[in-house]
């Protein structure tokens, strides 16, 4: 039985449309929240691993904002890109096209490894008058406060890519290794948030194509950071970042800022990794200000 969600109501007030489009000769699936004729429309990329649904919390709070979330290439409902290594480049390509076609000029949102992506596209041209990452990799995700466990994730990886197929599949979609990751970043002492954190985990985070594509979108995670990109991103940035990350310590997410020729930095307290499920009021309230303040350039 689905853990009870505690954004249903809220997401239940917004309507929602699923559609897919071509993008780099593959099919995208994404998804539009949101009325059609909001004044500000918003492209919102998920991380690794994960697909539309980790968003939702947060556009279950921005209500009166057009959403326009995608699933990743090879993740969730979108296939594979064909014929292409799903390095970051491919990433920030099809980003820069996808936005480009569903909604030219939008400012864009990166969650995670969703902000590396974010990030690489804008820098290499993606138009947008405003950029928006949510617990940003500002940091080399090996010299984390968890490094060790992100070395033992490059060989679980690893050994997933290179294992036979099934026995590699199997332990890359294991449902204990996947609640072990759940239980290491969820922060919160609210025993039904956290129920609904490892539902949500134990339900989408195994929705990758193939252990291939996730072999190279791990990593792309952890051969970047946002810090590569943020010198030639001219455009106002907002960071939302955790007090508790484990993969960027709020250090790393105060140094990052200086990088950027126009950052507002956001500290959301007592939360790490995981801001888009234990807070998403608090991030939706100041992506609402930021995208706010003069109507204009928004959409």
């Amino acid at each position: 039985m689905s853990a009870a969600n505690p954004y249903a109501a809220l997401l239940g007030e917004i309507p929602v449309e699923r559609r897919e489009i071509a993008v780099r000769g593959g099919v995208t699936a994404y998804w539009v929240y949101g009325p059609a004729d909001a004044a500000i429309t918003l492209v919102a990329v998920h991380g690794f691993r994960g697909e539309h649904h980790g968003l939702e919390p947060v556009v279950a709070h921005l209500p009166g904002i057009r959403v326009i979330s995608p699933d990743l290439p090879g993740f969730g409902e979108t296939a594979p890109l064909p014929g292409v290594r799903h390095d970051l480049g491919a990433y920030a390509d099809w980003l820069r096209e996808f936005a480009g076609a569903v909604a030219p000029g939008a400012p864009v949102l990166g969650h995670s490894f969703g902000s590396i992506v974010v990030a690489a596209s804008v820098a290499g041209g993606l138009q947008t008058p405003r950029v928006i990452l949510v617990n940003p990799i500002g940091a080399p995700a090996l010299e984390g406060p968890r490094g060790l466990l992100t070395r033992l994730a490059v060989f679980y990886y690893w050994a997933g890519a290179r294992l036979p197929k099934r026995v590699g599949d199997a332990v890359l979609r294991n449902g204990l290794i996947v609640r072990v990751m759940s239980e290491a970043m969820a922060k919160t002492k609210d025993t039904d948030l956290r129920r609904f954190i490892h539902d949500q985990h134990d339900t989408y985070f195994s929705r990758f194509a193939d252990r291939d594509v996730l072999h190279d979108a791990f990593v792309a995670s952890v051969s970047h950071d946002v810090r590569e990109f943020a010198p030639r991103i001219v455009q106002p940035t907002l960071l939302v970042a955790a007090e508790r990350d484990d993969i960027t310590p709020i250090e790393a997410e105060r140094h990052l800022a200086t990088l950027f020729a126009d950052a507002t930095l956001v500290e959301i307290g007592d939360v790490g990794h995981l801001i888009h499920y234990e807070t998403p009021a608090p991030a939706a309230a100041a992506i609402r200000r930021f995208l706010s303040p003069s109507g204009r350039d928004t959409r």
